[in-house]
């Protein structure tokens, strides 16, 4: 088979970066799983990022025929994603020296910043451009207050001048058409869940004695909302002793792990009185994190704004129901009382309430554990979702030769 070359350009996530790292995320995932799945469809995918580990080679495989290619941009070494805009000139240019732009089909970028480059490639050589937002500036604002002017410029030029956008969940979709003048044809593609977490449709349902979060230790990811729900939770209903409230995630600097402690003064000072009932675990592989879904009462994904919401997906492919603030993709992936519940955002005192209620009502937590494993089986599949993008792509390149 004749495979086709796709260029990815994933500007801060890595798609090989280690776990525990600085900056892996849900898109270094995405992307990764993405092109593996691709790869399937009969693309080869090259995947142009930032050289933020030293150690790495500049050139990588991994799969069949996939490829990272870090680029240093002058400043080796990780940066954070906020710095990048300033390097961005100096990356095009590290970029076109480095491979020949004109050798591939088809652009895809992740994340705006990769957008601000596509721009510049869609000008000078006129690929086929798909873009997948990852988090969309305007969705940030609306959940935090915080207004980013420059992100939010290119974020509506990329939009615009990009040949197709996908879109993760009905609600982005929504925001874009809501939100941008002339945006290009918007198409629904959601993200998949890997099979690690699938693999565990079928054992058998456990009722768990622990509450779950999964993600990084931000403000923005309602840790902090959390913690004090859970200590609601503990003073104010009397729930009983064994049940605790398990932190998994962020990076190794973040976390003693052989304490279960946050390094974080601010995290320290939320969990005083309580440390015996809330243990920091660190970041976690897929198969532990894979085990922690499968035994916990509920994953409790408290987040201002969210794109889509991998944990979330994740959770429920294993039968771990999730109880979601009423923001973004969330609104989507988790059906409330069919897969789990939603709360409105930082709301200390209901997200404590519907902690409680699945506690108390068995028979409600147990038939959402087995519709929220039905739905994620159906719906966050990598092969489906390689195949949607695929005919996207086929579309695409059509229309190009027409």
């Amino acid at each position: 088979m004749i495979q086709r070359k796709v260029l990815f350009i994933s500007d801060h996530g890595d798609p090989l970066a280690p776990l525990g790292s600085k900056q892996a995320g849900g898109q270094n995932n995405y992307v990764h799983h993405l092109a593996l799945s691709l790869e399937e469809e009969g693309y080869s995918v090259d995947v142009v990022t930032h050289w933020c580990l030293d150690e790495a080679p500049q050139i990588e495989s991994f799969g069949k025929s996939s490829r990272v290619i870090r680029i240093a941009a002058g400043k080796k070494g990780f940066v954070d994603k906020n710095e990048l805009f300033t390097l961005l000139p100096r990356f095009y240019i590290e970029m076109k020296n480095t491979i020949d732009l004109s050798e591939y089909e088809l652009l895809h970028t992740h994340y705006w910043l990769s957008g601000v480059l596509g721009l510049q490639i869609k000008k000078e050589f006129g690929l086929p451009w798909f873009h997948t937002n990852h988090s969309l500036g305007i969705a940030k604002q609306l959940g935090t207050g915080m207004k980013d002017k420059r992100r939010l410029y290119y974020e509506e030029r990329i939009l615009t001048e990009v040949d197709q956008i996908i879109a993760t969940t009905p609600n982005e979709k929504k925001l874009i058409l809501d939100t941008v003048a002339s945006p290009a044809p918007v198409h629904i593609v959601p993200i998949g869940v890997a099979d690690t977490y699938h693999r565990l449709y079928k054992k058998p349902y456990e009722f768990g004695n622990y509450f779950l979060f999964v993600g990084r230790l931000e403000e923005s990811k309602g840790i902090y909302v959390l913690l004090n729900s859970f200590r609601e939770l503990v003073e104010q209903k009397k729930i009983p002793k064994q049940i605790k409230l398990l932190i998994a995630g962020g990076s190794e600097t973040d976390v003693n792990v052989k304490k279960f402690y946050p390094n974080n003064p601010k995290l320290q000072q939320a969990i005083v009185g309580l440390e015996d009932r809330i243990k920091f675990l660190g970041p976690k592989n897929e198969n532990e994190l894979a085990e922690l879904f499968k035994n916990a009462v509920a994953t409790v994904v408290p987040s201002y704004y969210e794109s889509f919401g991998m944990v979330a997906a994740e959770a429920q492919a294993c039968g771990c129901p999730v109880i979601a603030s009423k923001v973004g993709g969330l609104q989507d992936i988790v059906i409330p009382y069919k897969t789990g519940l939603h709360v409105a955002k930082g709301n200390i005192s209901k997200l404590a309430e519907s902690m409680y209620d699945l506690l108390r009502k068995p028979q409600l937590l147990k038939e959402l554990k087995t519709n929220a494993r039905k739905f994620a089986g159906r719906e966050f599949k990598w092969q489906n979702i390689a195949k949607k993008i695929d005919n996207l792509y086929e579309e695409s390149l059509y229309e190009t030769i027409r």
